[in-house]
């Protein structure tokens, strides 16, 4: 269905009054964004970089000796998902039943929900799954006793085949979910452990993206004190024998510091173990808050230094100049709508003038991107800056994830902005 459902031409970035036309057959229309054969505001993914950054986070995980369960509500696209998983990815990770049933539809194998299981609807539906396609592995985390027995009471009543996969989730006070310290956690394992044969616990789960502090390496020190937790309610599970049989996983690692991930929780004394990191951002990257994130972590390791070329941006979103109504203001066609602002406002990179120039260059220093609206941004600018009423802007963005749910389909583009492919989203 990923490649054969039609779009049409009502679909954001694509031109109007075009015939139906199946994801398969994107790439074979001849289109380019720099020639004005798609409809701006458009997002973008660069080829190439894209590319380059799976071939990057595959040579970093073989140094490390962790596997990858890349987190799909970061692209929610499952042509994407099903690359990542031809890259060698153990499976996919999610956070919504909503984006679970997506994977599912689109036959993803092996799930990780990063999250609660709740909801009778939700427990029948995972129960169905697994009882009708026994090759489908299914995990999910618990923090609570009250989140055992809600598990159990429901996959009772439904007269679960097999049992579900659960790992417990250490948490950070003040934060969102998981257990608050070592020993609910164990209470917690324990609850899930003697619920056999409805539940099997399989190992131990947190996330460290949540931690802030003072300083980088005030922060850096936080993550390593919370990643040594986990190790320490993994040892505590062994030894008290309450996984159950098969390897056992451990897992944090966003987007941010998978290093120190699989730094600290490498090695850690337990037999059979099995390190997932879930960095969901590394196919696509940034310009701003991951960019900062990535020079960071260059910092902090030496392996990742090694590798040569780093991650490459590889999201843009495109836009017209639609006038300049002041000397230092120029206003773009694209805003909130388009473009994620919850981390940084978008960064201009490119410019491009339809009729002169046959390819982008580099914007004009001094311009920043100062505000959003619904459907406009507000670019400031030096008053004798070039930049002209229908000028093309290329922006960086920050974020992947929520520019990403902005669009239900992205062309791909080569390095002279032809269309070689699409991907679509489900959001």
């Amino acid at each position: 269905m990923a490649t054969t459902e039609p779009l049409y031409g009502f679909v954001k970035g694509l031109p109007s009054g075009i015939d139906p036309i199946p994801l398969s057959a994107i790439g074979q229309q001849g289109w380019n964004v720099l020639r004005e054969d798609l409809p701006l505001p458009l997002a973008v993914l660069k080829r190439d970089a894209i590319e380059h950054n799976s071939r990057w986070m595959r040579r970093f995980l073989e140094l490390s000796g962790a596997r990858l369960c890349p987190h799909g509500k970061t692209t929610m696209s499952p042509q994407l998902f099903q690359r990542q998983l031809a890259d060698g990815a153990w499976g996919i990770t999610l956070a919504t039943m909503q984006q679970v049933r997506v994977a599912r539809e689109f036959g993803i194998p092996r799930i990780l929900l990063a999250n609660q299981l709740i909801g009778p609807s939700s427990i029948a539906y995972i129960a169905g799954e697994l009882a009708a396609d026994p090759a489908f592995e299914f995990y999910c985390l618990v923090d609570s006793v009250a989140g055992v027995d809600l598990l159990v009471e429901s996959l009772r009543r439904h007269n679960a085949k097999r049992p579900l996969n659960v790992l417990v989730e250490v948490g950070i006070t003040g934060k969102r979910c998981g257990c608050r310290g070592a020993d609910e956690a164990l209470t917690v394992a324990r609850a899930a452990s003697a619920a056999s044969p409805w539940l099997a616990l399989r190992g131990v789960e947190g996330f460290e993206g949540v931690i802030s502090g003072a300083t980088p390496a005030d922060r850096d020190e936080q993550v390593r004190r919370f990643l040594a937790e986990m190790v320490e309610v993994a040892r505590r599970c062994a030894a008290e024998r309450l996984f159950a049989t098969g390897s056992v996983l451990i897992t944090a690692g966003g987007s941010c510091f998978f290093d120190l991930v699989t730094e600290g929780l490498r090695d850690i004394g337990v037999p059979d173990v099995e390190l997932l990191v879930r960095s969901g951002c590394y196919l696509t990257h940034d310009s701003l808050v991951l960019q900062r994130y990535y020079e960071q972590l260059l910092e902090r390791s030496a392996a990742a230094r090694g590798l040569g070329e780093g991650l490459r941006p590889a999201l843009e979103v495109w836009s017209y100049v639609l006038t300049r109504p002041e000397p230092t203001r120029a206003v773009l066609s694209m805003g909130k709508r388009d473009v994620s602002f919850d981390a940084d406002l978008p960064a201009p990179l490119w410019w491009f003038r339809p009729g002169r120039d046959t390819k982008p260059v580099p914007i004009p220093p001094n311009c920043v991107v100062s505000g959003l609206n619904d459907q406009h941004a507000m670019l400031d600018l030096p008053a004798d800056s070039p930049l002209a009423v229908g000028d093309m802007i290329g922006c960086g963005i920050s974020h992947p994830c929520t520019t990403f749910d902005r669009w239900q389909f992205l062309p791909i583009v080569d390095d002279w902005y032809n269309v070689v492919d699409g991907v679509r989203t489900y959001f």
